[in-house]
């Protein structure tokens, strides 16, 4: 018998199934049913529903406790094992309202009614019993209702456990139970961020999607004034045919509604966490985002974006059909007039100008595939490397630091690796806002499994606040810290020496350039204490396994791509890659930005990373394209940034931009708009007229992930296949159809039948992607780049070697360069920027349909309480930010998140919001924009204060209530509590 097996007896029938798997799980592989109801796969054993009685080697226990092992003996159907299952199930109907029929959430996926049905229970011992407590509708997203909990806690379980936010709990000791939120009874101004786990493990309709009800079914959307008299009417029919027949009635419903759901695996539109979960439809409408436990990269878990961020899919104002500019305003047009159009303007700037007067920007919310198409065009058809994506905003100073110091622009392992780690450490990353679901489960390590976590920024967070370790450190030094951190490694003993002797070149010149870097040095620079820089050193080096992720806190200044390197270079010395938990993790903040600059859409770089400049790689391309290699440029192109100063200075005149906010995203927005407007010709592919649109000739309607089909790339280096949930709204079409029509318009037909198409031709080409394939996505499958011919994924690299031709890690030695723009006597504040939560970028998709928007809708600057004292500010007070390009007004919000003269501003709101303040300084290395860099003078204005800037609502100010487990022993300890069979009189509170 293999040890990864076992035999069981099950009710005398001998079953062959996984050993150490719970028992529930192995039953259902093996198509047999223990009655269940708290258990899921996702959690651990609550023990909280009485209902799955069994007997196992001659004791009597509840069988979601049990995990199976060779010769186990199970006996689940003896008659006094069926009183206890009955009675479990009883005292759970006293507290639940079965009128399934009618029920929002009897849609095949509510364990109370599957499982009710599947006992055969005829009779209700205990009658249902209201409860003092009214339904909740003060969340946006979800409701509770009382009357319907079960109290089983899967939903604290996942709250305090799995998502690891601690707001849910439930008072096992109260004369009538229920779930609380910090202690009360009210979602709304609870810490409750909305992410849905409570949502998605509510075995019944407790806790429902709002954008279930009320029309789930053919019967639900009806008039509460004719629901609750038929609800009435059924109860009193119960007691003589029995529950039965009613429930056979609930089964009909139940199937009608499974022919009418349609349930498609997706990939979420939103971070770079890569999370995927199954989309359910009917027809256009969205009922909801069911997360499954096979999900590679978040299992159940999601966000507030992934599991309610989707109303911007039937919003009004989507993009429905071609757009063409004529005397100053857009009319609509056919797609052969507008991809004609397009063809000429492009083809006109070519001939007068060349191809180098042409600029593509590809998208970071596209598919891999349309990233594909989108270099190809810019490379095949007009033989220039102008094209980029938005990780020139973001990670190209984190992918360059990278390059330099291990070869591979991604992050070193997976989530997973993550969970393993000793020590995380944090810089520049607000994690549990920007990538919540990556967030839950460093969480849940530090919480359960003794990781440690050391938060490194300027600003106190979430993640900061949970810190064992936090460095509030001045803005943009944090290049001095880690190299000072390396030097302390050096100078006690903890740099790992045989590592570095064996797998690392350039160590001597490396340790000599560390020599300013002390820890007296990095005080003065940084603001952190000696005590504070000795703490962290000692954390580093004692640390048996390191993880080290940073975001734009690091590679939005202007020696971003220094300081990744640093930080790159620290890992190095420690020995901190290429084993289980270590390696470097720039968090991808898109959902494809990894993807599309993996896919070409870099000015430097073909898919996969291979260089334009490089004259084999060139004939490579040319050879699989079908052209002469010299119709492919071996030049460089100008990435975003240059296009724009290009663009302003009369070198570039047409622009091709997919799915970008460019002139919202990109730094000095006056110029910005001032550059669009000198174009002779300007194309934007989008699903909303953006702010860029308005600047365009044509504007093509393309589709959301949800109405298309391709590959993205998440922040792991997975690549994870979605399939369309419903056809494209009106007349937009697919990205990648848009694209390979215009190819054809330009005289290149290249015969796509489909996404998997030009995934084959990219996997044909470039080596890491070499067996790269649909057949290889089906399903929950995905793949981890590098992949080898055989379709073998890499989830961790440099486990043998760097990417480098003679396989060794370089260290790279830098000098300390202050940022460009500093505080002064005129402008003596630093404006730190960000994301929030609940809002994606500029809000395009989240600002449509207003629930989002509802949970924070104003603009605002957090202020230190020192500094709002002495200048005499209160809470939402107006205030002007002037910094040396533009101003604008917003209301204060005083928090100890900052401290002293560093100020923090939302990125989201207003157009052109923050980025009217921001300058054309930038990383020299990779052109990102130091948007992190502002110095701003800050101005009392004479206007009526704000009321409440962060609404009362809003999950920033709840109060959390942590708990280890879900209290289950405060029920069973209560006098009146005994185990089934026995019936109880309170089963209320059982």
């Amino acid at each position: 018998m293999s040890e990864l097996s076992c035999s069981i007896l099950f009710n005398g029938e001998r079953l062959m199934g996984k050993a150490n798997q719970p028992l529930i799980d192995f039953l259902q592989a093996s198509g047999k049913k223990l009655p269940h109801i708290c258990y899921h796969p996702a959690l651990p054993p609550l023990e909280s529903c009485d209902v799955c009685w069994v007997d196992a080697n001659g004791e009597r226990v509840r069988g979601c406790t049990l995990t199976t092992y060779d010769g186990l003996v199970i006996t689940s159907e003896s008659e006094e094992l069926r009183v206890a299952q009955q009675e479990g199930m009883d005292r759970l109907l006293n507290r639940h309202e079965l009128y399934c029929t009618v029920c929002e959430h009897n849609t095949g996926d509510c364990t109370l009614h599957n499982t009710v049905a599947d006992m055969h229970i005829p009779i209700q011992y205990y009658p249902y019993q209201p409860k003092p407590d009214d339904k909740d509708n003060s969340n946006p997203f979800y409701t509770y209702d009382p009357d319907q909990c079960i109290l089983c806690g899967r939903c604290v379980e996942a709250c305090q456990n799995v998502e690891v936010n601690e707001t849910l709990s439930i008072d096992y000791t109260d004369a009538h139970p229920r779930v609380l939120w910090d202690g009360g009874t009210q979602i709304a101004g609870s810490s409750c961020v909305s992410c849905g786990h409570c949502v998605t493990v509510c075995p019944c309709n407790a806790l429902l999607e709002k954008t279930m009800q009320p029309d789930a079914g053919p019967f639900t959307a009806m008039d509460e004034g004719l629901k609750r008299p038929l609800i009435n009417f059924i109860k009193t029919l119960e007691p003589s045919i029995g529950m039965e027949p009613i429930t056979g009635i609930s089964l009909i419903d139940n199937a009608l509604r499974q022919a009418e759901i349609r349930r498609t695996k997706t990939v979420c539109t939103y971070c770079g966490v890569g999370c995927s979960f199954e989309v359910w439809t009917r027809d256009r409408h969205i009922l909801k985002i069911q997360p499954v436990a096979e999900a590679p990269a978040n299992g159940i878990s999601t966000c507030v974006k992934g599991k309610f961020g989707w109303d911007f899919v039937n919003s009004p104002h989507r993009l429905t059909t071609p757009l063409i500019r004529e005397k100053g305003r857009f009319r609509p047009a056919s797609w052969q007039e507008a991809l004609q159009r397009v063809a000429e303007g492009l083809r006109n700037v070519e001939l007068r100008y060349g191809g180098d007067a042409i600029g593509f920007i590809g998208s970071s919310k596209a598919s891999n595939e349309e990233a594909y198409l989108t270099q190809k065009i810019a490379r095949l058809i007009f033989g220039t490397n102008n094209v980029d994506n938005s990780s020139r905003y973001c990670q190209n100073p984190a992918t360059e630091g990278l390059f330099r110091t291990v070869g591979y622009g991604g992050d070193a392992g997976t989530i997973r690796d993550l969970q393993q780690a000793q020590l995380i450490i944090s810089v520049g990353s607000n994690l549990a806002e920007n990538h919540p679901v990556i967030a839950t489960r460093i969480k849940q390590s530090h919480k359960h499994h003794g990781q440690k976590l050391m938060v490194v920024d300027p600003r106190r967070h979430e993640m900061a606040d949970r810190a064992d370790c936090f460095l509030r450190i001045r803005p943009g030094t944090d290049m001095v810290w880690a190299s000072a951190m390396a030097k302390y490694m050096f100078d006690h003993g903890y740099a790992d020496q045989t590592f570095l002797a064996q797998r690392v070149n350039q160590v001597d010149e490396y340790r000599a350039s560390l020599t300013p870097f002390t820890l007296e040095f990095a005080s003065e620079i940084t603001g952190l204490t000696l005590q504070q820089l000795t703490e962290a050193g000692e954390m580093i080096g004692q640390a048996g396994s390191v993880c080290l992720l940073w975001a734009m806190g690091i590679t939005q200044h202007s020696h971003g791509a220094d300081t990744s390197t640093a930080l790159s270079n620290l890992l190095l010395v420690t020995g901190n890659y290429g084993r289980p938990g270590t390696g470097g993790y720039p968090m991808r903040g898109h959902n494809n930005v990894q993807g599309a600059s993996d896919f070409g859409c870099l000015s430097n770089v073909y898919p996969g990373y291979e260089k334009v400049s490089d004259s084999s790689i060139r004939d490579k391309w040319a050879k699989a394209w079908g052209v002469d290699p010299q119709a492919l440029s071996d030049k460089p192109g100008a990435d975003n940034f240059m296009m724009v100063q290009h663009a302003h200075e009369g070198k570039l005149h047409a622009m091709y931009v997919i799915g970008e906010e460019t002139a919202f995203s990109d730094a000095d927005a006056t110029k910005v708009h001032e550059a669009f407007s000198r174009l002779d010709f300007m194309v934007v592919q989008d699903i909303f007229m953006s702010r860029t649109a308005e600047f365009a000739d044509v504007v093509l309607p393309g589709c959301p992930s949800i109405e298309k089909e391709g590959t993205f790339v998440n922040t792991e280096r997975r690549i994870q296949h979605f399939l369309p949930a419903m056809s494209p709204l009106g007349d937009c079409r697919p990205d990648w159809q848009i694209l390979t029509e215009l190819a054809a318009q330009l005289g290149h037909v290249w015969h796509y039948p489909s996404p998997g198409a030009i995934m084959a031709e990219a996997a044909s080409i470039a080596q890491i992607f070499a067996g790269v394939s649909y057949e290889r996505l089906v399903g929950w499958q995905s793949q981890i780049w590098p992949v080898t011919p055989q379709g073998e994924s890499t989830p961790l690299l440099y486990t043998k070697q760097f990417h480098f031709p003679d396989g060794k890690a370089k260290l790279h030695p830098l000098e300390w360069q202050p940022p460009m723009e500093q505080a002064d006597e005129q402008y003596d504040l630093i404006l730190d920027n960000g994301r929030m939560l609940e809002h994606f970028q500029s809000t395009n998709q989240t600002g449509q349909g207003g629930r989002m928007m509802s949970l924070s809708p104003n603009w605002f600057v957090e202020v230190s309480p020192g500094l709002a004292e002495q200048r005499g500010l209160q809470q939402g007070d107006w205030v002007q930010l002037r910094s040396r390009r533009g101003e604008l007004d917003v209301p204060v919000v005083v928090t100890t998140r900052v401290k002293g003269n560093v100020l923090f501003i939302p990125i989201h709101h207003g157009k052109p919001g923050i980025n009217g303040l921001t300058g054309e300084h930038h990383d020299p290395d990779v052109n990102t924009p130091a948007y992190k860099e502002i110095a701003v003078s800050m101005t009392r204005l004479s206007r009526r204060p704000q009321p409440d800037p962060i609404p009362q609502h809003n999950f920033r100010n709840g109060s959390r209530t942590p708990l280890d487990h879900l209290p289950i022993e405060d029920k069973w300890q209560q006098e009146g509590y005994c185990p089934p069979p026995y019936h109880i009189d309170h089963p209320e509170k059982y």
